[in-house]
């Protein structure tokens, strides 16, 4: 199958081995990850292996065996680049990795790993300044115009289409990738199959093959009813509060477990959780979360419903899914994203602050005829003195109140435009 290169991560791929020796790709399953390694030009010699490999594990939990191979199948000198695909699955890697860099300065090393907590505990501490972190998501809305059709179109949308291109002028092939994304979501696998039929059944594969075994190594078997009732739960409630008291009634499972269950599907790349916006931020920490799903292909597949928007009842929920996925896909790692909520339950979905500029945005699964703004939108906007405001509709392009309608196949251009 031919490699679709996804420019933006191999030019930050790029930019990080230039800075820091070593350079870390996460993210859930599947997303591409070992794609973006095989696609990677990298100029000079380079060796590739896999963590999940016993003989390779057996190799890299030691110092000396792993320079003594590196020398074999490298250089002599240690020049160039070792790739570690699933590097967190060898024994002892964050001490050979930092005796690598520290005692061969032209060495470079590019991994990949999918659990975040192993990722975390093996090597932040002991690999601090050496280390830089890539989040790999599943496909953007504009990385989806180049699996389903070709660089033209990519490169129209990237370089022509403004924040006031007009619905009328959009593409209409790019109109019809909505649909895609909220039934099937990004995996790029999805996205170079053509068939409905298979589309779900890759699906199905990612998540029985590679998130239940993955699921397994953390959850008890005592444990494991309640566990995939909490995860259909949450898969039902996107874009609601959770509250964890109600979750523990429902799967019965403890408070604490429902709390340590929802850190490890955060840090296995499966949901988000977003906090409300307080200007006490203690506060904040103890109210209630809002959760969405990483990719709608695999929340799909949790509830068994890939039926046609105009007959769901969760579009809405779905958009505003999209909508956070797209948010997190062009901003910075160290954005921060929150909702703010009334009192009375008037709510603005999102509060973006990427340290420059601070964004509200709303999301309406809806077309419209007029502007009919959001009055708390308006009202908040006043009161924090944000110039960045945005309605994510269907079809609207205008502004009024300093409130820009924008139809939400220009979402991306919010950040990158």
């Amino acid at each position: 199958m031919e490699l679709i290169p996804r420019y933006e991560y191999l030019e930050k791929i790029k930019k990080s081995l230039e800075k820091v020796p070593i350079t870390v790709l996460i993210g859930a399953r599947q997303v591409g990850k070992t794609s973006l390694i095989n696609s990677f030009d990298f100029k000079g010699s380079k060796v590739q292996v896999d963590g999940q490999l016993p003989e390779i594990n057996e190799i890299f939990s030691k110092s000396d065996q792993a320079v003594e191979f590196l020398k074999i199948y490298l250089n002599d000198s240690i020049n160039g680049l070792l790739i570690i695909d699933e590097f967190q699955m060898i024994n002892n890697i964050s001490p050979v990795l930092k005796i690598l860099v520290d005692n061969f300065p032209k060495l470079k090393i590019l991994c990949s790993g999918s659990s975040s907590l192993e990722i975390v505990q093996k090597v932040k501490e002991s690999l601090a300044g050496r280390v830089r972190f890539i989040n790999i998501n599943s496909l953007s809305f504009s990385e989806s115009i180049l699996f389903k059709y070709d660089d033209i179109l990519f490169d129209e949308y990237k370089s022509k289409y403004t924040l006031n291109t007009g619905f009328f002028i959009i593409n209409n092939k790019i109109k019809t990738l909505l649909d895609y994304h909220l039934i099937y979501g990004g995996m790029p696998r999805v996205w170079l199959e053509n068939e409905p039929e298979e589309k779900r059944q890759i699906l199905y594969d990612i998540y029985q093959t590679y998130l239940l075994r993955d699921i397994r190594n953390y959850v008890k078997n005592e444990d494991s009813v309640g566990f995939n009732r909490l995860l259909q739960i949450l898969a039902l409630q996107i874009g609601n509060l959770v509250n964890i008291n109600e979750l523990s009634r429902s799967t019965k499972l403890s408070y604490y477990k429902c709390e340590e269950y929802l850190y490890f599907l955060e840090q296995m790349f499966i949901i988000k959780m977003i906090k409300p916006s307080e200007t006490n931020k203690r506060n904040a920490l103890k109210k209630m979360k809002k959760v969405y799903f990483l990719d709608l292909g695999i929340r799909n597949i949790l509830i068994k419903d890939f039926n046609t928007l105009d007959i769901r009842l969760d579009s809405g929920a779905l958009f505003e899914n999209f909508i956070f996925l797209e948010i997190i896909k062009n901003t910075k790692p160290y954005s921060d994203i929150e909702f703010f909520r009334t009192k009375d339950g008037a709510e603005i979905d999102f509060i973006i602050n990427d340290m420059s500029n601070t964004y509200s945005i709303e999301a309406k699964y809806k077309y419209f005829k007029k502007p009919t703004y959001i009055k708390t939108l308006k009202n908040f906007n006043e009161i924090k003195n944000i110039k960045k405001s945005f309605l994510i509709n269907l079809n609207l392009n205008t502004v009024i109140d300093n409130i820009h309608f924008l139809p939400v196949y220009l979402t991306e251009k919010i950040f990158n435009g």
